[in-house]
């Protein structure tokens, strides 16, 4: 038994029932997530920092643009006045998603991860055209993410499209999915399907800092099969965040689940947007090196590797150029902390550290906040040791088929590439 002989079902449609997570920024690149796509499967990309995503990707110049906007600022604490400029944000996200979409060339389909807590100091303004914006160039679903987005399906809700373009969410609670649902039956819009992640996901857990380690996806999982199936609901669930190899996925299938999301196994695949530096880092890590911690500004508990450099970050914070954590009321807890920092910097330091939070922001974009799930020590299992030390990274196929057909826990090794 493995994989190959399940099918999620989503509408009229069949996928391969394997779900490429949408990790941030730009790791989950359209390359990542159009592999998946081409084999059958969901590929996520993430819209988080789209414009800076842009301004890698296409030469523009949002970041710069807006930065220089509010160059007068930069000195100023108080960054209530720095704000997203609507129209250049609904440009890019289509601009991003359209270039993705128009590459399509298999059976499956590409999603947006779309983050409630990228608030941007205009939560439901910036939100809004986020997702509209996706919807207008043409991507196949969103998945709501990091929050309850207890009014996300009210910002779309009058979108040509709301009806039929697949909408799930991400959730880790039964309580989290039943406040959910209250509002969408409201709307008559309930999800396609539900993302169940656990507390072995990597980045943001949602759990409180005191609870993730008493929980499982694998309780949560049979929670929210047995909560649906007394409130007579017929929504697909897919388990996410621990499932290493293709029997893990099979135990879930056969337990109820419609699919699986996978993410830590793809960072270090050669189209992820990790820096191949980085990929050797996860590659070399051991399980000591990982440590679920409070350094995020939205007050989650986020999984990471120690060695991450943003854990050393002394930068001004670069809300003028950036600023997608800042609250409706243009504050982050990166700003207080560094501030507060500064000024009781001790001159006989060598090194300027802010004690707190993370300047999240410029560390995700620098690919400096080593993100990952808690099984990123066992990713030199499934590839092979090259002569001078370093690792081989796989194809995303060569990861994808290794979940499509294994069986019995065991992990099939790339081939390793002929030396010219």
């Amino acid at each position: 038994m493995n994989v190959n002989n399940f099918r999620l079902k989503l509408g009229g449609k069949e996928f391969v029932p394997i779900v490429i997570g949408g990790m941030g920024v730009n790791i989950s690149t359209s390359e990542l997530a159009l592999s998946a796509e081409r084999l059958g499967g969901i590929g996520h990309i993430s819209d988080a920092e789209v414009m800076f995503v842009c301004d890698q990707l296409f030469g523009t110049s949002y970041v710069a643009d807006k930065r220089q906007i509010y160059a007068s600022n930069i000195n100023n604490r108080d960054k209530s006045s720095v704000h997203f400029e609507l129209e250049q944000l609904a440009e890019a996200q289509k601009r991003f998603v359209s270039h993705t979409i128009s590459q399509k060339t298999g059976n499956g389909a590409i999603f947006m991860n779309c983050m409630e807590k990228l608030t941007m100091n205009n939560s439901a303004a910036t939100l809004k055209v986020r997702m509209e914006a996706a919807l207008d160039a043409g991507i196949d679903g969103i998945t709501l993410a990091a929050g309850l987005n207890l009014r996300s399906l009210d910002l779309i809700s009058e979108h040509e499209r709301f009806r039929d373009v697949k909408l799930g969410i991400i959730i880790s609670s039964v309580r989290a999915l039943s406040i959910f649902l209250k509002r969408a039956m409201r709307l008559q819009r309930l999800p396609d399907y539900i993302v169940v992640e656990g507390p072995l996901a990597g980045g943001h857990l949602g759990f409180s800092p005191d609870d993730w380690q008493s929980q499982s996806l694998q309780s949560i999982v049979a929670e929210t099969l047995a909560f649906l199936k007394k409130e007579d609901l017929d929504i697909p669930i897919i388990p996410a965040g621990g499932i290493f190899t293709g029997t893990d996925a099979v135990e879930y299938l056969q337990a109820g689940a419609a699919a699986v999301q996978v993410a830590t196994r793809f960072t270090i695949a050669k189209e992820s947007g990790l820096p191949d530096e980085v990929k050797q880092h996860y590659l070399n890590a051991s399980p000591e090196d990982v440590e679920v911690n409070l350094s995020s500004p939205t007050g989650y508990p986020m999984r990471m590797l120690k060695q991450s450099p943003t854990l050393l970050y002394g930068i001004k914070p670069n809300c003028e150029g950036l600023g997608y954590l800042l609250d409706n009321d243009g504050k982050c807890s990166y700003i207080d902390d560094y501030y507060q920092s500064l000024e009781s910097r001790d001159p006989a330091a060598s090194r300027f550290v802010v004690k707190g939070h993370t300047c999240l922001c410029t560390g995700m974009a620098r690919y400096d906040c080593w993100t990952c799930g808690h099984t990123v020590s066992r990713l030199k299992e499934t590839t092979n040791r090259l002569p001078d030390g370093s690792w081989q990274l796989p194809f995303a196929e060569d990861i994808f088929m290794d979940y499509l057909l294994s069986e019995n826990h065991s992990i099939r090794k790339p081939e390793i590439e002929k030396q010219p």
